[in-house]
């Protein structure tokens, strides 16, 4: 028996009398340990997502829990921009942009000399990131173009409508980025067509 080695893997029940259960199995030996081959490789590690790929699968499932949570629940291919519209106004009780109210004495002042009693909202710019996430989602996630509800001209129509009222309660314009002028191809063609006329001009003068 000094091969073998005795081991108990179970306890008998109170109804069998019986006491654990008992297998005779070989002690594994140094040499064996070192000859056997690892059994597999290390698995690679998980390719770590970037911010932005992060937070649209967390506003993904937000969204898709939402529907879920509807009564009676939405599925999927079913949402339309209406949904969409409802998930938005949703979430404006999460924010926290306070937007003045027109009765407010301090509506249109960018900067409030003190507290007041008007709603916390969404800010547009955070709402108008969010409807470009799930507008990507929704197509990686096997939703067609043109069945889109995130890209519905009535989210683009909602979205300017909060932007347009938050930027005059706030008293903050809402500027729009210009965009970088490209320069004029036909000039630089025309100049370059110049200079080309003027080179083969020098080579005749030489050349005679």
């Amino acid at each position: 028996m000094s091969s073998e080695k005795i081991r108990e893997i179970g306890e008998g029940s109170s109804s069998s009398g019986g006491g654990g259960v008992i297998t005779i199995a070989p002690s594994p030996s140094p040499d064996n340990h070192r000859r056997q081959p690892s059994s597999s490789s290390p698995a690679p590690p998980p390719q770590q997502l970037s911010r932005y790929e992060s937070q649209k699968r967390r506003d993904w499932n937000t969204f898709g829990q939402y529907l879920k949570n509807q009564r009676p629940p939405v599925p999927l291919p079913q949402c339309n921009y209406n949904h969409v519209l409802d998930f938005l106004r949703y979430l404006d009780q999460f924010g926290k942009t306070k937007v003045h109210l027109h009765g407010c004495l301090f509506f249109g002042q960018p900067e409030p000399p003190g507290p007041c009693t008007c709603p916390l909202r969404q800010a547009w710019g955070s709402l108008d990131a969010l409807i470009g996430r799930l507008r990507a989602a929704y197509e990686e996630n096997g939703g067609l173009q043109e069945n889109n509800p995130f890209a519905s001209g009535a989210i683009r129509v909602y979205l300017r409508e909060v932007r347009d009222s938050q930027a005059k309660a706030r008293g903050i314009p809402y500027k729009k980025k210009k965009k970088k002028k490209r320069p004029n191809l036909q000039i630089m063609a025309s100049n370059n067509n110049n200079d080309a006329g003027a080179t083969s001009a020098n080579f005749q003068l030489q050349s005679s």
